[in-house]
């Protein structure tokens, strides 16, 4: 986790997820509208990928999405968080990582039902 979310830092997040995965694997993010998904710096270092290799897809506008990530939270704060003190950053990030891979080991995919023409 970096400290900062400027386009400097998720360019080097998508380089690290560039160097984890074979070339040949194409890669799909689901991002919200943050500046740093569109910026100049993530444009420019894109275009030097190969084609289909990154894809986004941007979380609607009017935040529809937020119920999956608010229960993800929700559900994180209560497994992980709740009564506990720490001691240090480390000591904050290992009590949140440790659920995170857990449930990475065992992923429930979601498939989106937004339709723009349905929005309101």
């Amino acid at each position: 986790m970096e400290e900062r979310h400027r386009s400097r830092e998720f360019v080097a997040f998508l380089q690290k997820l560039d160097a984890a995965y074979p070339p040949s694997t194409a890669i799909k993010l689901i991002l919200d509208n943050h500046s740093a998904h569109v910026s100049k710096e993530t444009k420019a270092w894109l275009a030097t990928q190969p084609e289909r290799r990154f894809t986004f897809v941007f979380t609607p506008k009017h935040g529809s999405w937020l119920n999956l990530v608010e229960g993800f939270f929700s559900k994180l704060a209560r497994s992980a968080l709740r009564r506990i003190r720490v001691a240090s950053k480390q000591e904050l990030k290992d009590r949140l990582t440790t659920p995170i891979d857990d449930i990475n080991r065992h992923p429930v995919v979601h498939n989106w039902t937004y339709k723009l023409d349905e929005a309101a």
